[in-house]
């Protein structure tokens, strides 16, 4: 009995000190996809154009490139009032949407990686910041 626990006790050392995984964008992005049809393809549309005069376009979007950590707080909890986009002026309002910090991650990995985006990673531990 000593001799199993003594191994048990070894191998969670062990296990500690090993380095986590490397970030997986191309998964992120593939569950981002299913987020995106859930909770924002009826307001930006399925190709990321929105709808003119009323929903701002993700699909090549300068004011979603801007600013990453704006974008995961507008995430969580939402937009209200003017914000210009491609130099089309928007004023609306977007709701927070209650997704956990790999929801947001994934979504917004996919958002900025797709539709003609070409945006780096966020990780669920940004969003678990910008949640402060």
């Amino acid at each position: 009995m000593k001799k199993f626990s003594v191994l048990a006790f070894l191998s969670v050392c062990l296990l500690s000190f090993q380095k986590p995984a490397p970030f997986d964008l191309k998964s992120s992005i593939n569950r981002g996809k299913e987020v995106y049809t859930n909770y924002c393809v009826s307001c930006h549309m399925e190709k990321g154009e929105g709808l003119e005069d009323v929903y701002p376009p993700v699909a090549k979007s300068d004011y979603l490139m801007a600013d990453k950590k704006r974008s995961i707080v507008q995430v969580l909890k939402g937009v209200t009032g003017e914000i210009k986009v491609n130099g089309k002026t928007y004023n609306g309002d977007m709701s927070g949407f209650d997704l956990t910090d790999q929801e947001v991650s994934d979504v917004l990995n996919y958002i900025r990686n797709s539709f003609g985006n070409k945006g780096g990673t966020v990780t669920p531990a940004e969003v678990k910041a910008a949640r402060k």
